[in-house]
């Protein structure tokens, strides 16, 4: 009997980290690019790893890794924001498995009972291929494969080696856009005024067109029969 409260504890407390982080993640505001980067240049290397662990914790709510990957790019630049990217949601995926593993697992082994063993056998034998899949296919976001991979069956091993592979495409994406939204807005004004430009320039074209016509009827109108 204290055995099975004890599991039950560990899932509330599970539920709990989670709930909290998503509740920090609602109502957190993000810091200013240009306060993050002072503070990577005074701080060194301690800066850059407590950077990757600000990262991970972020990741262990259900925050979208497409924003906080876009948000890299946007603050450090395609190298320095792919790095820590890569770096944040693979120990975001560590601390969710064994997180979830230590915790959650006894708990969904004494809710499924016997069923969950042929799951397992299932998920052990494909861990790399089906998290692999996960991890490249946006059906589900990057936390729940996290925690689901360890409140099930799944060998870690397989499971970490599939999530490196996994978000290295979609990251290069997502940190290439946020580090090309600088040179956006820096050229935003070139590319609106030339566009504008010759718009007026055919709206005023096509006006003079249309009133020398109109005057050349007028005159035709007015002239005697």
């Amino acid at each position: 009997m204290r055995d099975g409260g004890g599991i039950w504890l560990r899932a509330a407390a599970l539920c709990l980290l989670v709930v909290a982080g998503t509740v920090a993640a609602l109502v957190g505001d993000l810091p200013e690019p240009a306060a993050v980067r002072a503070w990577l240049d005074g701080g060194g290397a301690a800066a850059w790893a407590l950077l990757v662990g600000g990262v991970a914790v972020v990741l262990l709510a259900p925050v979208p890794r497409s924003v906080v990957s876009v948000l890299g790019g946007l603050v450090l630049g395609f190298g320095a924001g792919f790095a820590v990217a890569v770096a944040g949601g693979l120990l975001a995926a560590v601390m969710a498995f064994w997180l979830s593993r230590a915790l959650g697992r006894p708990a969904v082994e004494r809710l499924a009972g016997p069923r969950l063993h042929r799951a397992d056998e299932l998920l052990s034998e494909r861990t790399f291929v089906s998290v692999l899949a996960g991890r490249v296919i946006p059906v589900m976001p990057f936390v729940v494969i996290s925690y689901g991979a360890g409140l099930s069956g799944a060998r870690f091993a397989p499971y970490i080696a599939a999530t490196a592979v996994g978000l290295l495409p979609s990251t290069v994406v997502q940190v290439g856009i946020g580090a090309s939204t600088g040179f956006v807005v820096d050229h935003l004004t070139a590319l609106t005024v030339v566009p504008a430009a010759a718009v007026a320039l055919v709206l005023a074209v096509a006006a003079g067109w249309w009133l020398r016509r109109r005057s050349r009827r007028v005159g035709e109108g007015s002239l005697p029969g």
